[in-house]
């Protein structure tokens, strides 16, 4: 019989698996990107097929087996169902969820790309913040905590309020990042910035960006 573990983690992929089960790709706290199957969850009324979803946050209670995990049962604090409500939200939220499974690897210390993952997403839920800011800032701090960050960007033409801004991105905790907002001048600079950082350093096929683009959102 497997050892029972707990572990708290978000669901970045689930995909179907044989005629009723599902294979899940969970980022987790204690021990990084996890492979998990969870069998007969696609069965009629089982009660635990939300929590086999993408962006399920909360506890999860897995056998843990020789290559993988079973699912077991969860806990899920947050389901971020809002993001279903908003689509341009929704696919910037899984593009965040396709960063984090490009940049995480099997059972690596990774818990920094989740409370980033975990924090961007509220923040795309939030009034506050325009979801393009959002994307600039979830961008320049997966680059930061990949340890690629080349350092600011030189040049006397750039708005001291974009540097600012980069270098708080760069250097504030994740737990205090999203606290703060830029005037629409400093955005469209922190845009194209962003943009330079992606293409060198999170240059990979998104598509989730595709369909964005394809849907003109």
């Amino acid at each position: 019989m497997s050892d029972v573990v707990r572990l708290t983690g978000m669901v970045l992929r689930a995909s179907d698996y044989g005629e009723y089960d599902k294979r899940l790709v969970i980022l987790t706290l204690e021990r990084g990107k996890i492979t998990v199957f969870a069998h007969g969850v696609r069965r009629a009324h089982n009660r635990f097929l939300a929590a086999c979803e993408p962006f399920a946050f909360g506890e999860f209670t897995l056998g843990e087996g020789k290559n993988a995990y079973n699912f077991r049962e969860a806990a899920i604090s947050n389901y971020f169902e809002g993001l279903r409500e908003d689509l341009r939200a929704y696919y910037l939220g899984s593009y965040f969820l396709e960063t984090a499974e490009f940049y995480t690897r099997e059972n690596n210390d990774d818990d920094e790309m989740l409370r980033l993952l975990y924090q961007s997403l509220r923040a795309l839920l939030s009034p506050t913040f325009e979801n393009d800011f959002v994307k600039c800032i979830f961008d320049i701090k997966a680059i930061v905590v990949n340890g690629e960050f080349p350092g600011l960007p030189k040049g006397g033409d750039i708005l001291p309020g974009t540097l600012h801004a980069i270098s708080f991105i760069a250097t504030t905790p994740i737990s205090s990042l999203y606290t703060f907002n830029v005037r629409d001048d400093v955005l469209n600079e922190l845009k194209f910035f962003a943009k330079e950082y992606k293409a060198r350093f999170l240059a990979f096929r998104s598509k989730s960006l595709e369909v964005m683009e394809q849907m003109g959102l």
